[in-house]
């Protein structure tokens, strides 16, 4: 499956098991918060003595780098063939939580692939013990930290660049409950890292019929229905935003429907419904961006790449007890003779007009086709959206929380609950009637963007919710500022984080 997904890791291959011997061990140990490490817990002790590690351990832990500070690693070798030892800061107790474990294995990993380890136990029972976290999400979380960072994308290297060198990575777990957690973890990076290669992938491969051929190719794979609606079908259904924002590019636009029926078809319930911005390349159109403006807009689809991880996910390792339809909306903003203009008027199939006064805001435009088709289609449960929608967002908040915008209190909150399992943050930012009163029209109903810069990230959610039904659950997250890393750090690689894959997963897991 990892091949036909196309992912490329940091290690050849990770996989997991229960039993054999290792080259490397990981134990886990606290400090006081005051730059003192903490005695081992009284079972990681009694570990480390049955390995025969004691006397390396415990001169490890009496040098001064030994503050047992969160994510700090110490490496000691011991035993009677010279056993690599990491013993890793924890922190103070009664902060660690199960999600430290993706920065700890974050450090073991890059440790590992620094000096081309293959395998690794990991023994942190005790601790984990000792701090009362639930080992299963302590494992899930230390599987995704690990998977994550595996990530590269080296596919369009060529002959200037030399081979890349790596081994085949196993970890093995102390305990049955810590290692189901691994699995689910790997799981779902698997998922994410698919997301991450799809955005990685240049705007002259990923065009719009290439993610159409994705869509379908996965789903194939993982036992999704999936349609998708070009040319003709645009026409037939009013797609109108689709169909204005894509007529410039010789890369014709679309719209994929995947669904996910589990087991017995959950008659009865209405599905919940993902859509994705999928833009497979944004020049700006005839409102063209400047300077260096355009660099980077391949992931300008990175919405769409991450509702398709989620869908993969969810065919594998989440398989939800209600129906899950994903709606992608893509297209290439292009220039030509043919491209939309400022002060076009497009009419929407829910009756809505819209003044276009500035082509480089085609994202809102592609989106509103895919809420209402949601609406009117799919008699949804709720909607989440997901889309790198606006840089006002990023000014807000910067790269550490998604903006989310959601006027449903059981709908925000499950999602907030998502997030804390996921790692993957979000704040919620207000929406009122002020802001949808800022995009009204002197000459159609709205605009798409209001040339009045207050409240930038708010104007495209406002913009949003003339085609949702106000009777359905909706949530718009603008992951404009947190869907690609700028520092290679953590679990992060330079570049796109697949962010979204794994708060949809939680999200629907608890459903």
């Amino acid at each position: 499956m990892a091949e036909a997904l196309r992912l490329c890791t940091m290690f050849k291959s990770i996989t997991h098991t229960l039993r054999g011997v290792s080259d490397a061990y990981l134990f886990g140990y606290f400090g006081n918060g005051k730059g003192e490490g903490l005695p081992l817990d009284a079972a990681t002790k009694a570990t480390v003595a049955r390995l025969g590690f004691a006397d390396a351990v415990k001169s490890a832990l009496a040098r001064t780098e030994a503050t047992g500070d969160a994510m700090t690693l110490i490496e000691t070798f011991g035993g009677k063939n010279g056993t690599r030892i990491l013993l890793v800061g924890l922190g103070a107790k009664e902060r660690f939580k199960a999600d430290a474990c993706r920065g700890i294995a974050a450090a073991a990993g890059r440790k590992l692939a620094a000096v081309k380890g293959s395998s690794l136990t990991v023994c942190l029972d005790g601790a984990l013990a000792s701090a009362k976290v639930d080992e299963a999400d302590a494992g899930n979380a230390f599987g995704e930290g690990f998977g994550l960072l595996g990530w590269v994308c080296d596919e369009f290297r060529g002959k200037g660049s030399p081979e890349p060198k790596r081994v085949k990575l196993t970890l093995r777990s102390s305990t049955a409950d810590f290692g189901s957690g691994v699995d689910r973890g790997l799981a779902l990076a698997t998922s994410t890292n698919f997301a991450r290669t799809l955005s990685q992938t240049p705007p002259n491969i990923a065009t719009t019929g290439y993610m159409a051929d994705q869509a379908r190719k996965m789903a194939k794979q993982v036992g999704l229905s999936c349609k998708v609606f070009e040319e003709g079908d645009l026409e037939r259904e009013r797609f109108e935003g689709l169909i204005n924002v894509g007529k410039a590019s010789e890369n014709k636009p679309c719209m994929i429907r995947l669904e996910y029926v589990p087991k017995g078809g959950a008659k009865g319930r209405k599905p919940v419904v993902l859509i994705g911005k999928t833009m497979t390349y944004d020049s700006g159109g005839l409102s063209l961006k400047v300077n260096n403006g355009m660099v980077g807009m391949k992931r300008d689809k990175d919405g769409g790449c991450a509702v398709l991880g989620a869908m993969h996910a969810i065919a594998t390792i989440i398989k939800p007890r209600v129906r899950v339809v994903a709606l992608l909306a893509v297209a290439e903003n292009s220039i030509s003779d043919e491209a939309y203009r400022p002060d076009d008027v497009i009419r929407y199939r829910n009756g809505v007009t819209v003044e276009v006064t500035n082509t480089d805001a085609e994202g809102r435009l592609v989106l509103a086709d895919a809420l209402c088709w949601a609406c009117e289609k799919e008699n949804p449960a709720s909607i989440i959206d997901l889309a790198t929608l606006t840089g006002g967002v990023v000014v807000a908040l910067g790269s550490t929380f998604c903006g989310m915008f959601c006027e449903n209190d059981k709908l925000r909150g499950a999602i907030e609950a998502a997030a804390c399992k996921s790692g993957e943050r979000v704040w919620r930012l207000p929406m009122h009637a002020e802001y949808r009163d800022m995009m009204k029209s002197p000459v159609a109903d709205i605009l798409n963007s209001n040339p009045n810069r207050k409240a930038h990230p708010i104007q495209g959610a406002a913009f949003l919710s003339y085609f949702v039904d106000e009777k359905v659950p909706w949530c718009h997250l603008d992951i404009a500022g947190v869907h690609v890393s700028e520092r290679n750090a953590g679990m992060w690689v330079d570049g796109p984080t697949g962010w979204g894959v794994r708060i949809l997963s939680e999200f629907l897991d608890a459903q």
